[in-house]
């Protein structure tokens, strides 16, 4: 973990944008931790719990709206059976 004083971040707010790893923020006047920032996660989970089993996915489509309907369809067919 880094330390960074408060006016450093003042000076050079990018800091917070690129952090790689925590940090705390100090007051160095009065010598107390203010805060302790965490960096975000970019990565997205899915991809790294899905593992050997990406391939396998049926619906590779990004459009949620798309999905949803597909998925409702599918599920008044079972129910209703098809119609038409």
């Amino acid at each position: 973990m880094k330390t960074i004083g408060i006016g450093e971040i003042q000076r050079n707010t990018s800091i917070l944008g690129n952090l790689s790893e925590s940090v705390e923020i100090v007051d160095k006047r009065q010598k107390k931790t203010v805060a302790v920032v965490y960096p975000v996660r970019t990565q997205s989970i899915v991809k790294r719990l899905a593992g050997k089993y990406r391939s396998f996915a049926k619906n590779k489509s990004p459009n949620l709206k798309e999905a949803k309907e597909t998925a409702m369809t599918a599920a008044m067919e079972e129910k209703f059976g098809r119609a038409g």
